[in-house]
Parts: C-alpha cells; sequence; structure tokens
C-alpha cells in the first residue's frame, strides 16, 4: 500500500517485517503456537483447524491469558458459503448462580478472584468442536499433538509469561493446584524455566480422543465439578451438560466502502462498530496520524460508545438491546454532536450510569488457509490467571469472566442463572466488495476497540501494511488492567507536544513506556484479493510472530 499524506511517519521502520505469502497466513501472541497452526494448515486443514491448533498450544504456553476453563468468539469466512459467520462460545452462569446466593453470603459484589467468581461454564471446548464439526477436513485428534506435545514434554517460558507469575503469585498461592504449577517449592517461575504440565497434557489428551464430551460430560467434567463443590461452587454436571455454543449473523457497519463485521451483544463490538461511524464521519486523511486531532477524535469517540454500550450490553436473550438505532445515522449524529475540536466532552452532563468492573486480559489469532478461509478468532480467561482456581488433577485455571456480572438488580448486566455476561473480548473481520480485506484484533479490556480503530485507520486511511500498523503508537482511554481512573494513557514515543495539547483539551494524559502491554497485543492479515498476497502481523508487545508462506 501506498502511505498517505497526513501526520508524522517517522514510527513506519518497523522492528520486524510483515510476513507475506500466498498459501497461508497464521498471527498469534506467542511463536510456538503460530508455528503449530502453520503446520496444521500445511498439512491441508482448514482455517479453524489451524486456529484451534493455535489456541490449544496457547493455553499450554500462555495459560496466564489462555486456557481450557475459558470462553472464545470467533467470526469465520467459509468459501463455499461466501457469507461471514459469527460463533459465540461464551458461557452461561450456573443455575444456582443467584443474586442472593453471594448477598446472603455478605457480598455486594461478586469476588474477582476464587471459586465463587467461577460461575459461569467454560464455553471454548465447545467452541473448537461446533466448528470443527462444520468444516473440519483432518482429524479431530491431529489439532492437538502440538500443544499435548508442550504439556507434556515441557517448553521454555518467556520473560513476559514470568513476568505476569511474579506479579500474581499471591492469587496463585491460594490454589494448591496453581502453585504446583507456577510456583514450585513456593516460588515463582523464572524465564527460560522448562515448563512441563502433566495434568493439563491428560486433559488435552482426553479431549483429542473423546471430543467436547470429555470436558462437559466425561472426567474431566466430574473433577471439575468435584473441585468448585469442595469450595461452594456454583456450576453443576447439568450446568456443563447443557452448554451450547451459538452460531449467529454479525452485525457490521460500512467505513470508506469496507464493512467492518463484529459479534452482537453480549460483546462489545458494538462499540466498536459506534466509534467507526463517528470515524467514517471525518476525514481522517486531513487530520493526519499521530497528530493531536487524531487522538483526541479516538478518544472522543471511545468515550461516547462506551457510555452508550455500558447502558446495553448483557445478553440479548434477557435484554431487548437496540442495535439497529445504536448503529443508525441518527445516533451517530447524536453523538458527533457532543464532539468538538476544542475540548474534552464530560459525561458529567450525561446521566449516570452503574458501574462495571475494570477489564483485562486475552489471546487474539487469526489464521488464513491455502482456500482462503478465514477466522478471526479471541480466546480469554478474563484476568491475568483467571479465576486464579485450578480443579484437582485437570491443570488448567477456571475464568473469572462471571465476576464482571453485577449484584445490583437494576444493572443491565445483573447476575441471573444461564445467563451469558458482558464480555470485552471481540474479533474483527473486514471485507470489500463481499470478500475477506482484514482480519484484526487484540487483547486489552477497553483497549480492544480502540486498537481495531486504530488498525483500521492507519492500515485503511493512511495505508500502512499490518505490521506499521500494529507497531505504530498506541493510546488507551478507559480502565483496564485494574486500574480506577479513565486516563488517556499515551506511549511515550507520541511527541511531548501532542500530550500537551491534549492536556490543554482536558485530558488527563498518562505516559507509559514504548511497546507497552498495556496497550494490548494486537495481530492481523491483510488479505489482497486482487493479487493473492497475504500479509501477516504480530505485536511486539506480546511474544506473538507471524508468519506466511
Amino acid at each position: 500500500m501506498q502511505i498517505k499524506k497526513g501526520g508524522y511517519h517517522e514510527y513506519l521502520h518497523t522492528g520486524r517485517s510483515a510476513a507475506r505469502g500466498t498459501n497461508g497466513a497464521v498471527a498469534s501472541p506467542h511463536y510456538l503456537a503460530t508455528q503449530a497452526g502453520q503446520e496444521v494448515i500445511k498439512k491441508g486443514g482448514h482455517a479453524v483447524e489451524g486456529a484451534i491448533a493455535v489456541n490449544a498450544v496457547l493455553c499450554v504456553v500462555y495459560p496466564h491469558m489462555a486456557g481450557l476453563g475459558g470462553d472464545l468468539f470467533a467470526l469465520l469466512w467459509n468459501q463455499e458459503e461466501e457469507d461471514v459467520k459469527a460463533l459465540n462460545g461464551s458461557g452461561r452462569s450456573g443455575a444456582k448462580a443467584t443474586r442472593e446466593y453471594y448477598q446472603k453470603k455478605g457480598h455486594t459484589q461478586i469476588p474477582e478472584r476464587g471459586p465463587l467468581s467461577a460461575n459461569t461454564v467454560p464455553g471454548t471446548v465447545d467452541a473448537w468442536w461446533e466448528m470443527h464439526q462444520h468444516y473440519g477436513k483432518l482429524q479431530w485428534s491431529e489439532l492437538f499433538q502440538a500443544a499435548i506435545s508442550y504439556a507434556e514434554n515441557g517448553f521454555p517460558i518467556t520473560e513476559k509469561f514470568s513476568t505476569f507469575i511474579h506479579e500474581k503469585q499471591e492469587v496463585l498461592e491460594k490454589s494448591p493446584e496453581a502453585s504446583k504449577v507456577f510456583l514450585p517449592n513456593g516460588q515463582p517461575l523464572k524465564s527460560g524455566t522448562v515448563l512441563k504440565q502433566p495434568d493439563l497434557a491428560w486433559s488435552l489428551k482426553q479431549i483429542a480422543e473423546n471430543g467436547r464430551k470429555a470436558f462437559y460430560e466425561g472426567e474431566i467434567a466430574e473433577k471439575l465439578v468435584n473441585s468448585l463443590q469442595k469450595q461452594e461452587g456454583l456450576v453443576s454436571m447439568e450446568d456443563l451438560q447443557q452448554h451450547h455454543s451459538d452460531w449467529e449473523s454479525p452485525i457490521s457497519t460500512d467505513y470508506r466502502g469496507y464493512q467492518v463485521h463484529e459479534l452482537k451483544p453480549n460483546t462489545q463490538g458494538i462499540a466498536a462498530l459506534m466509534m467507526m461511524n463517528i470515524l467514517n464521519s471525518k476525514d481522517l486523511s486531513e487530520i493526519g496520524d499521530n497528530t493531536p486531532e487524531y487522538y483526541h477524535l479516538l478518544t472522543e469517540a471511545a468515550k461516547l460508545s462506551f457510555y452508550y454500550r455500558d447502558e446495553w450490553v448483557t445478553d440479548k436473550a434477557f435484554k431487548d438491546i437496540p442495535m439497529e438505532e445504536l448503529l443508525s445515522g441518527e445516533h451517530t449524529s447524536k453523538l458527533l454532536g457532543k464532539i468538538t475540536s476544542e475540548e474534552a466532552y464530560s459525561l458529567d452532563h450525561l446521566k449516570n450510569l452503574p458501574q462495571l468492573s475494570t477489564n483485562k486480559d486475552t489471546t487474539y489469532m487469526s489464521v488464513v488457509d491455502a482456500e482462503g478461509n478465514c477466522v478471526s478468532l479471541i480466546q480469554s480467561i478474563y484476568h491475568e490467571f483467571g479465576s486464579g482456581f485450578m480443579p484437582e488433577e485437570c491443570g488448567f485455571l477456571l475464568q473469572n469472566r462471571g465476576s464482571f456480572f453485577s449484584l445490583d438488580e437494576n444493572h443491565p448486566n445483573r447476575l441471573e442463572p444461564g445467563k451469558r455476561t458482558f464480555h470485552t473480548i471481540i474479533p474483527a473481520m473486514a471485507t470489500k466488495d463481499g470478500k475477506p480485506f482484514l482480519l484484526f484484533g487484540s487483547m486489552g479490556g477497553e483497549g480492544q476497540p480502540q486498537t481495531q480503530c486504530a488498525l483500521l485507520t492507519r492500515i485503511v486511511d493512511f495505508g500502512y501494511d499490518v505490521q506499521q500498523a500494529i507497531e505504530a503508537p498506541r493510546w488507551l482511554f478507559g480502565r483496564t488492567w485494574g486500574d480506577s481512573s479513565s486516563s488517556l494513557k499515551l506511549e511515550n514515543r507520541i511527541p511531548d507536544s501532542v500530550a500537551d495539547i491534549l492536556r490543554s483539551k482536558g485530558h488527563e494524559v498518562e505516559i507509559v513506556e514504548a511497546y507497552s502491554q498495556t496497550m494490548g497485543h494486537a495481530q492481523a492479515i491483510h488479505i489482497d484479493q486482487e493479487t493473492g498476497v497475504l500479509t501477516s502481523g504480530a505485536d511486539p508487545r506480546g511474544d506473538g510472530i507471524a508468519l506466511a508462506w
């Protein structure tokens, strides 16, 4: 692509090159996972099978962010169907998970960690099974060979992974099973340590041999439920047996002639689309990238979109959500009317909404196979190390996604049995003339819609390739990673003069280090339908690589 006029472009010299090929591409936040996906695609596997292999390895090598005990969402393009499909692989709260249960125990909010935070069914394994049943070409068991090998024989842990273990030692110490894995002899694992996880290898073998039944009806299910019941947990065998993923049509909006697709609520995908509608009404090529005006506009778009997101997003089976209205031209005009170039908008002018807890972690991956089938997939156990609770002899952590529910009966995302909670994790896909153009996404809670907008605008409006868009300086408005304030965080590669102008507009600016993990780990694959070239990029803020061949 040709770089378009506007803004500062000294950041376009990347630390790594974009990977280009015509026969397949994979991008993920860990190099071992990316390689596993490539191996499956080169065997003739469908893109969904490559994605499952990637995700399974991430469950082993990035267990602080991914795991069998978590949820996933995916957007898929299959060449024969010529359509974008969405898969909601998130779990529902247990039948016994009621607000009254927590309130009787003296809780005013659901605990963020421990067994009581693990109140939803993990949806990942069922979602893998659904994708493979619909599109798989290889044997199911082949998809788990790499993950089982790394769990059984070990792998050297990265510095970033070790840092998370050190930072969350107190969380892990509360679970004997988690301590056994991550704190041997009471000490956090050091970078370069070869980590073997025999219990996780056993769980993966059960899944490889027996499919979804192993997790939702078999020995894994029994161990999971028994371990929770010993701690007065709220997920039962019936909850596991009744779980199912859902195929849906995505929601979408037009951006400069590209259709951008997201999942419907219970995800925050609608917030990303509201932001894109605002940006679509502005001439970004005139504003320029890495200018005060660019960061101001995107921050204001995020702020207002998050307000309406928080008012509405929850399980759509429990609440009638006006998705068409929120994405309408009329609503976009209303949001634009609140944005000025002179100063930051204050939400004090709007009615107060119930607070939501802060957002955390996830893993995003994208895969394109030799036939052009595409998968944009995101998977998470929510906070770093999820609930911190590991079922006995299973080797994986349960997510604490259900801690995002509110115990306030008037909150839109209030806890109710059998309900899917508000999810921050969102994969994205853009199409052009009905064909895939871009697979993109990132970890990072409230940063995800903002990073998606950064990637899309820098590729579409400014002509960056995917690696340039990923490595360019990023920002983050809102509360994430446990922060209590909604500051505007800027990487320190953004000029001081830009930060000063943003402060003068009323933004609470905070400077963070270059390539900060606070900004999330983004990945993307660009598909050039004219030449057939796949361009894949991965974020140096994580441990990932992008491959194409």
